[in-house]
């Protein structure tokens, strides 16, 4: 056939990814093709803002595959090993890497293969949560590596030295993004990665790469095209930086503005573009009494060209990347603001017409305003897709036994472009060993394969970061915008946009993804979107929404911390249980807080204090623990025990929301019987602001 792609498999390889690199490189549907302008370094940096191109089928046409450190045991979907959890933390059963390609010697340092594919491509990320060690990288087979260096360097910073040589900096958050690295790397014939380091230290790892079919043309990548395409460079960085204030928009019509009110149960169109075009960006913003209510009762529907069932069917803010409520955020595809205008850069083409209605399956009445841009898109050629985005949910379950939760089940050919997940995790451990939710894997399945392209070692891996880290955080690809707290309790959203590795499928894909929590929990909910494009025809497994399904997201009633996991050996006090009395303080009650109550300092000047009695059961080695909450109006605070100062400066304060976080002392040995936790009012944490400190609870921890 032609078109064909080789993927170089060497012998002994254990790896799931490889196998099913090698079924994929059976693309059904390659054909021989005539090509204007060869892939390059730079038509690849284009693409990283080109959202006109993710909506019609790539030509020339590629696969993306992902090589992993993931468990080598999970090579039977649903057999025996199908959750196995051994992928980079040493002592694997089975070596997570291609080959081994020298055995250890007395230092425990090896050489191992764990990437080598033959045929044009190029590399589109790279991602490590720790790994120690050198890489090298070759390209078409040369003497010389175009990468030799430190392992760490090249999966999180790939980047950063090709763009020093070239004389370009500040490019912070552009290529570079958490913990993983979208800098392309194309290659003519043959890529080859080559680990040395101690396969016993930590080496998580992950690369993902296109595979062009045969005829391609393809440039091999060469440090001096960066200095070539520094323009371009520049461009693209400038753009994903700032989305919201630096995208560029081909369109030169005037954006079509939408206004409905809708009442309960009603729908209601809100606008109808006729014609071959493609709306390019979608602004909404949703008003209500209870707008956080409202963004997961009022349905979006989007149908292009008069299809019976709408491509696009969602809560409108889950569609946008802001649910539950609105959580600020500012990505490629998806600008989230604080006054709760979302706006949606996803183009959405169309042959005849398409149609945005506005259903309100709550119970109070719904305004929607906004406007949607109309573009000029040839909508007619072979590689026109629908863009589709449907949402899921499920309720009230059980994190035991581990299961594989799916995304995207579609038949028909498009590309995968982005995923978000939306999960409300009641665990009471109040800290991530123990509250964690996700340490499964993204399993996905493409075309005819019985093994996955994609599987990989965490959920938060695949979201870009690692160590099931709380902090809320923003980058042009991926973002976790909410994460209430302590650690990874509570709702928590996280989304990833597949712009530089979108996943092409030909037939099929399916994406699922593993529930995998730490400890047993009842109770979670778990929403998901997958979004992605597809040509007519393609069918999906979407099922109804329900009544239920847009149940009021919301924290099971009142909680209290316990001491299992990360907190075992721990007693909990609430703040007002030890406070001075006499302190000026009121109490907040809602659910978010522990026992369904805050205990909220509120002092009126700089250095006044409050003193905690803080009991300690024996003499021992012991840890004090602050869980505070971080709020609009939160202040400064220094903590003193027994009058040393033991914490310099914490901050209560957080724009726009709500947050759970855990301060801590270091850990020290106390005797027996009370002591003393002075905390001293260092000031607001913003000018204007009321500076006032909530606290939650304390826990005192054996060590």
């Amino acid at each position: 056939m032609k078109g064909f792609i080789r993927l170089r498999i060497q012998p002994g390889a254990g790896r799931k990814i490889a196998f099913a690199g090698l079924m994929i490189c059976l693309l059904a549907g390659f054909t021989a093709r005539g090509f204007a302008e060869p892939v390059t370094f730079e038509s690849l940096i284009g693409e990283m803002t080109d959202m006109h191109a993710l909506a019609k089928y790539p030509d020339p046409a590629y696969k993306t595959v992902q090589f992993s450190s993931t468990d080598r045991r999970s090579n039977l979907p649903q057999g025996a090993g199908w959750f196995a959890n051994s992928d980079g933390f040493g002592s694997e059963p089975i070596p997570n890497v291609e080959k081994v390609l020298k055995e250890p010697g007395d230092d425990n340092i090896g050489e191992y293969l764990i990437c080598d594919v033959q045929g044009p491509g190029a590399v589109v990320r790279t991602w490590t949560a720790a790994i120690k060690g050198d890489v090298t990288m070759t390209l078409d087979d040369a003497d010389k590596p175009v990468f030799d260096g430190s392992a760490q360097d090249f999966f999180q910073f790939l980047c950063k030295g090709y763009l020093q040589q070239a004389g370009i900096r500040d490019l912070d958050n552009a290529f570079q993004q958490r913990n993983a690295c979208y800098f392309p790397i194309p290659f003519a014939k043959r890529c080859r990665v080559v680990w040395r380091g101690d396969v016993k230290q930590l080496h998580f790892y992950e690369i993902e790469t296109r595979l062009y079919e045969e005829s391609a043309e393809v440039k091999t990548f060469s440090p001096d095209d960066v200095k070539r395409a520094s323009d371009a460079v520049r461009a693209a960085a400038k753009a994903l930086m700032n989305p919201k204030d630096a995208w560029t928009y081909r369109s030169t019509q005037p954006a079509k503005p939408i206004a409905a009110t809708v009442q309960s149960g009603e729908t209601q169109e809100a606008l109808k573009l006729e014609g071959s075009m493609a709306i390019e960006r979608l602004t909404l913003k949703v008003l209500a009494e209870d707008v956080d209510l409202a963004l997961r009762q009022t349905l979006l529907h989007i149908v292009f060209d008069d299809f019976d069932v709408p491509q696009v069917l969602s809560p409108i803010g889950d569609f946008m990347g802001a649910a539950p409520g609105i959580n600020p955020f500012n990505a490629v595809p998806f600008t989230v603001e604080p006054d709760g205008t979302m706006t949606c850069r996803f183009v959405m083409p169309f042959r005849k017409n398409a149609r945005i209605l506005i259903e309100n399956r709550g119970k109070q009445p719904v305004t929607v305003t906004g406007s949607a841009l109309p573009c000029e898109f040839n909508a007619n050629d072979e590689n026109f897709m629908h863009f589709r985005a449907k949402w899921r949910v499920d309720h009230n379950v059980f994190s035991r036994p581990i299961r594989d939760l799916p995304f995207v089940l579609t038949m028909g050919r498009g590309v995968y472009v982005g995923t978000g997940s939306y999960i409300m995790n009641p665990n009471m451990v109040p800290t991530s060993y123990g509250n964690w939710w996700g340490e499964g894997d993204e399993k996905v399945f493409v075309d005819q394969n019985n093994k996955p392209s994609f599987l990989g070692t965490g959920s938060e891996d695949y979201y870009n970061y690692a160590w099931s880290a709380e902090d809320i955080w923003n980058t042009p690809y991926a973002g976790q915008p909410r994460n209430d707290g302590p650690n990874t309790r509570g709702f928590v959203t996280n989304h990833r946009w597949h712009m530089l590795d979108p996943i092409p499928f030909e037939s099929y894909i399916a994406f699922y993804m593993e529930l995998y929590a730490h400890d047993e929990t009842p109770d979670m909910s778990y929403a998901r979107i997958g979004y992605h494009y597809a040509r007519p025809g393609a069918v999906d497994d979407q099922g109804p929404i329900t009544d239920e399904d847009l149940r009021k997201p919301e924290l099971p009633g009142d909680w209290a911390p316990i001491a299992k996991h990360g907190s075992a050996n721990s007693v909990f006090y609430s703040a007002e249980s030890i406070a001075s009395p006499d302190a000026p303080h009121r109490m907040d009650r809602d659910r978010f807080w522990a026992d369904g109550s805050v205990w909220v300092w509120t002092p009126s000047r700089p250095g006044e204090t409050v003193n905690l009695a803080v009991p300690v059961t024996e003499d021992g080695k012991w840890q004090i623990h602050l869980t505070c909450g971080q709020t609009p109006r939160g202040g400064r605070f220094a903590a003193m025990l027994d009058g040393d100062m033991a914490l310099d400066e914490v901050s209560t304060h957080r724009p726009y929301r709500r947050l759970l976080r855990t301060s801590s002392l270091d850990a020290m040995e106390l005797t027996q019987g009370e002591h003393t936790l002075t905390l001293k009012y260092l000031g607001p944490a913003v000018a204007g602001g009321s500076g006032e400190i909530a606290i939650d609870f304390i826990w005192v921890q054996k060590r």
